[in-house]
């Protein structure tokens, strides 16, 4: 007598036609269009364009530092003397410049300082590291989260650095 029901064989047979079926199904000739292919097409341009975005505020805000630099070389330039109170802070916003755009960018030249004196000369570069630093702090806001670390971090640098200049210009007029 033959015994009914679910036998062991059975059961792998069965198991095994039904791996088989799936992992078929999963395979094609690629000619067809694929719900999966569309959802990667998809996230490849938003990462392409979070990647531009990310680009255009990295330009943006080396630009700033950049000329935030300028006009730190422009008063060595006219003050020698402030030279060696300025180099630690030049070479921080090198730094920052750097950072935000490794591979450079145009150097960028301005005018002379409106300044008669260096105390003035110092009191302009302070007020000019507040607007980079609040131009920082905006620019964090529309950033990606590494990204916004680095400018909050240099925004953070120029509010010190612009009360190191503050306090530079009070010696310097003294």
């Amino acid at each position: 007598m033959r015994r009914t029901g679910t036998t062991r064989r059975g059961a792998f047979t069965a198991t095994g036609a039904i791996a088989m079926g799936a992992v078929l199904a999963g395979c094609g000739d690629g000619n067809g269009p694929r719900e999966g292919s569309a959802r990667a097409d998809a996230a490849t341009t938003a990462e392409q364009a979070a990647a531009r975005a990310e680009k255009t505020l990295r330009t943006g805000a080396a630009g700033t530092s950049r000329e935030l630099l300028a006009r730190y070389e422009q008063v060595v330039r006219a003050y020698p003397a402030t030279a060696a109170g300025l180099s630690p802070l030049r070479d921080a916003v090198r730094a920052h410049a750097k950072a935000l755009a490794p591979d450079g960018g145009k150097p960028l030249v301005f005018s002379r300082t409106r300044a008669t004196d260096a105390a003035g000369a110092l009191k302009e570069l302070a007020a000019a590291e507040r607007r980079t630093a609040d131009a920082h702090t905006a620019t964090l806001l529309n950033a990606p989260p590494e990204l916004a670390r680095l400018l909050a971090s240099i925004a953070a640098a120029g509010a010190a650095h612009a009360y190191l200049l503050t306090e530079l210009a009070k010696e310097t007029s003294s």
